[in-house]
């Protein structure tokens, strides 16, 4: 029997989506009916047609890419081919590093402006500055260029040269400069201490997520005594996902036993349930963690683990509503077919799939004045096409998904805060690990 790679994904995003290196057998299809293969041939005849009598030649692969995407997205919304270029970008993203310069990028004005550059990155080594403007990539002027666009021309393989011309507030004339890519690891957790207490955010779930986090939580340790430090926050709003291991790793770090999440396929057989080992590298400090309607898929593992363990509080808005498994099998000439083949399931036995997870307590974020009427409820319930969960009503999924720049106007983490600390009090902090919800 033929063994073949495949990755198993769990994700809202492309470019973040839980995803786990599994090894399994190619199972056998059943035969088709004739009636199938009757189809199929009215298919070839179609094909023929475009081919040779279309008023414009077609790109014939483009023919039958679009063909096989229009099949897979009449699935359900994460079903998708993805060409040789798709899935190495798939690859890299979830791999969590890249050849590049180490810049955080946004558009503005018609131009690359600099948010930040990444400390040790060849952009910091060689003088980009936060608020600098790329007017151009190697001579070529980005106006007129997407974002997406932009970024790919800056990256690139590692020891090539590429020349940005930057456009600098107080500088008479723009400033040219030379910088050689190298690799540029994607920071997959932010952290710092909040006098007295440890904040993780989990941006995305790449391969790097959980050694991140370990660090982080070492550091925080190292810089609050245990005796003065109060608990930890951990942050999984706007993260929509990443690899699957690692969700169940970010898990198990807060966790002595139990089950994280079992996903079910289409057989009974191909029930898989993973569990969490012992070693709680808080040393059981209070957790409590924020989600809203941006945690997808691989946040919403660790979120409904943690809740359902009666781990962590749970603190936000509802989340996105994303429980469906993805399986990359890889295809000829390097693409990729991603096909949903399961959906997960909290240690309850829930299916968020639809429903999203539910806060222990409720806290919105409140939008700033320009932002108001601008910005609507995104959830797996409204994507068109989207697989019916088992436990989804009418009220749908997710909620507004906003983050305040400056902490201090962040509600939702200053409630928390004040939780930790006692200035606040809810019947469901601290939770209680003896009523922890499990299916039975």
């Amino acid at each position: 029997m033929i063994r073949r790679a495949s990755l198993v994904l769990v994700g809202a995003l492309m470019g973040a989506t839980a995803m786990s290196v599994i090894y399994s057998a190619g199972v056998p299809a059943e035969a088709a009916g004739a009636s199938t293969y009757k189809e199929l041939s009215v298919f070839g005849d179609v094909f023929e047609r475009v081919r040779a009598q279309y008023v414009t030649p077609p790109a014939e692969d483009k023919l039958i890419e679009n063909a096989i995407n229009g099949m897979l997205s009449s699935l359900d919304p994460h079903s998708s081919y993805m060409n040789a270029k798709d899935a190495e970008d798939m690859r890299t993203q979830t791999k969590g590093e890249f050849g590049g310069l180490g810049i955080e990028v946004t558009m503005e004005d018609e131009l690359v402006k600099v948010i930040t550059p990444i400390d040790d990155t060849p952009a910091a080594k060689a003088g980009v500055l936060a608020g600098d403007y790329i007017s151009e990539i190697d001579g070529q002027s980005v106006r007129g260029l997407k974002l997406e666009d932009a970024v790919e021309k800056m990256r690139g393989a590692v020891n090539t040269p590429i020349k940005l011309t930057l456009i600098r507030k107080g500088a008479d004339k723009p400033i040219e400069l030379t910088i050689v890519r190298d690799v540029v690891a994607v920071q997959a957790v932010k952290s710092r201490v909040e006098d007295d207490v440890g904040y993780l955010r989990v941006i995305s779930f790449t391969e790097k997520t959980y050694p991140d986090l370990e660090k982080a939580i070492q550091k925080i340790k190292a810089t609050v005594p245990a005796d003065k430090l109060k608990g930890f926050v951990l942050d999984l709003r706007l993260n929509p996902g990443g690899l699957l291991d690692q969700a169940i790793n970010v898990s198990d770090a807060f966790l002595e036993r139990g089950e994280v999440v079992s996903t079910r396929g289409r057989n009974p057989d191909e029930t898989r349930r993973f569990n969490a080992g012992p070693g709680d590298l808080t040393d059981h400090k209070p957790l409590i963690v924020l989600i809203n309607g941006g945690s997808a898929s691989a946040s919403e593992i660790v979120a409904g683990a943690l809740q359902d363990l009666r781990r962590a509080t749970v603190l936000g808005t509802r989340s996105f509503g994303k429980g469906s498994v993805q399986t990359i099998i890889p295809l000829g000439e390097n693409g990729a077919l991603r096909l949903t083949t399961a959906l997960y399931y909290t240690p309850s036995g829930r299916s968020i799939q639809g429903t999203g997870i539910t806060p222990d307590i409720k806290v919105e974020e409140p939008l700033p004045a320009d932002l108001q009427g601008k910005m609507v409820t995104e959830g797996e319930s409204a994507l068109r096409g989207h697989i019916k969960g088992q436990s989804e009503t009418d009220e749908g999924s997710g909620s507004v998904a906003y983050v305040p720049p400056d902490p201090k106007d962040d509600v939702q983490l200053n409630y928390a805060l004040d939780l930790l600390r006692g200035k606040k009090t809810d019947p469901s902090f601290p939770p209680d690990p003896e009523k922890a919800v499990v299916a039975k």
